[in-house]
């Protein structure tokens, strides 16, 4: 039988490499680790990539694994979900991952202008009714903008065709560099090239056993222009997540 909740949440309490900061925390007193990560935790020099809306943490885990000199933080406010992924971190002696337990919207309070590299954005919620909520918004690139070094890569890998057309428009529109991008990465030769894109979570197993193509790009965020939201709208996800209808009677949305 598995850990409950609660016994999961009183373990992460006693995990080196997992940090609790909700909104509640934030309040009362400041992340004294900002702009520290490499000196206070990690104790080198290599390069800082989250992964944000983590979930269980596998993404960030197999990342880790496979680039020994690079250092992996997910992020996510489940903590039983995280849980996962920090246990499996301490299990398999991987130094070179950590995880943040905070809302995404603070997340420029946990690092310093130009401290981290990479962003990976894994099956991220499309928020089809809410563009601010949406991670490749124009209000969390601003956000990524205050720690993220000049032309950072932002990675985005989704099931959602809404989310994939979105974020594709919004590059477009702000002239945003971007390397590469599929609608259907699994038929896509670059995959034998970057094995890093092979990683699969159980959220996506789940998505490609019921035949979905798996999106991805990668797009690079400057520090200089001012970004704004594509003004078109978007055909609508016919489902919300696995075996549930989708969220609206709409059949499009900005």
């Amino acid at each position: 039988m598995g850990k409950g909740k609660l016994e999961k949440f009183a373990e992460l309490e006693t995990f080196l490499n997992v940090f609790q900061y909700p909104y509640s925390v934030i309040a009362e007193r400041p992340f004294e680790m900002k702009g520290r990560w490499r000196i206070d935790f990690f104790k080198n020099e290599n390069p800082i990539v989250l992964e944000l809306g983590c979930g269980k943490g596998e993404y960030a885990v197999a990342l880790a694994r496979q680039c020994p000199d690079v250092n992996f933080i997910g992020v996510d406010i489940k903590g039983a979900r995280l849980w996962t992924g920090a246990s499996q971190a301490i299990r398999k002696g991987l130094p070179n991952v950590a995880f943040l337990r905070t809302n995404i919207e603070f997340i420029d309070h946990f690092f310093s202008p130009d401290e981290v590299q990479e962003i990976w954005l894994t099956f991220s919620d499309p928020q089809m009714k809410n563009p601010r909520k949406r991670l490749t918004s124009t209000f969390f690139l601003e956000r990524y903008r205050r720690f993220l070094i000049n032309l950072g890569i932002i990675h985005l890998k989704t099931d959602s065709n809404f989310l994939f057309t979105y974020t594709d428009l919004l590059v477009k529109e702000n002239c945003l560099p971007q390397p590469f991008a599929t609608t259907d990465l699994y038929h896509d030769k670059r995959l034998a090239e970057e094995p890093f894109l092979g990683i699969q979570t159980y959220y996506e197993q789940m998505w490609l056993e019921r035949g979905l193509p798996i999106k991805y790009m990668q797009f690079l965020l400057p520090h200089d222009g001012k970004l704004v939201e594509p003004d078109v709208e978007i055909e609508l996800d016919e489902y919300r997540s696995y075996h549930r209808s989708k969220r609206s009677s709409k059949e499009r949305a900005k």
